[in-house]
């Protein structure tokens, strides 16, 4: 027999919608922001019971759960797998993201997300954007202090718009399963567009990543007399 767990009524939830607790933002690391099924989907799927009545909000009660929210004192945080599944999902996403003033390590997997180019992470460190729908570089938000920074698994298609990194403490990427991963002399271009990255891919720099792609192409060049 299936029985339900005393916190399945709670699982369509944000942390700060339950109640009686003073949990803040940034005392979690994986918090759901999210909102749940419309309550149209959750009676065709037979979960109506989940439903809370819904009371009206004061703009004091407002204010308070955007201060219990606290994303500007987070440093690390992992919003990955949030399952945004329409455009109000990913505009209240956005929103919180604009407000991670401070963060430090941040994970966004598996979201789905296709631009965050009017994102700012002033003091992020280390970002995790695995398994998105990025295509390009330019779609990435900036990230001045990036030390670490994770792409695989997108779609991502050529190396334009990398060298906007030359001028961070850029130390290790990671572009694994991306199309660009593919073009002649990869590892070379990376390296020659970022000369202070250390590893790219999970392997260190190596001699043969310095030598100037046009070399390698002189050597291919057939003169005909």
């Amino acid at each position: 027999a299936f029985f339900k767990l005393p916190s399945d009524s709670f699982k369509y939830l944000r942390w700060y919608d339950i109640e009686e607790h003073d949990v803040r933002g940034n005392q979690l690391q994986c918090p759901r922001v999210r909102e749940g099924p419309s309550e149209e989907e959750l009676f065709f799927r037979g979960e109506e019971h989940t439903l809370k009545k819904r009371k009206q909000v004061t703009d004091t009660e407002k204010w308070q759960k955007k201060l219990q929210e606290n994303w500007e004192n987070c440093a690390e945080l992992n919003l990955s797998f949030q399952d945004l599944g329409d455009l109000y999902q990913v505009e209240n996403f956005k929103r919180i993201l604009q407000r991670l003033i401070r963060v430090e390590k941040l994970w966004l997997v598996d979201n789905s997300l296709t631009d965050l180019s009017a994102i700012r992470l002033p003091r992020c460190r280390e970002l995790n954007v695995n398994k998105n729908h990025f295509t390009s570089f330019k779609e990435l938000p900036k990230i001045p202090r990036i030390q670490h920074l994770s792409l695989a698994e997108n779609n991502i298609m050529t190396l334009s718009g990398i060298s906007d990194f030359r001028h961070t403490p850029l130390e290790s990427l990671v572009l694994k399963r991306n199309p660009c991963e593919f073009q002649e002399r990869y590892r070379q271009l990376v390296f020659s567009s970022l000369p202070n990255l250390k590893m790219l891919d999970g392997i260190p720099k190596l001699p043969e990543d310095c030598s100037p792609p046009d070399i390698r192409f002189f050597f291919r060049m057939c003169t005909i007399l």
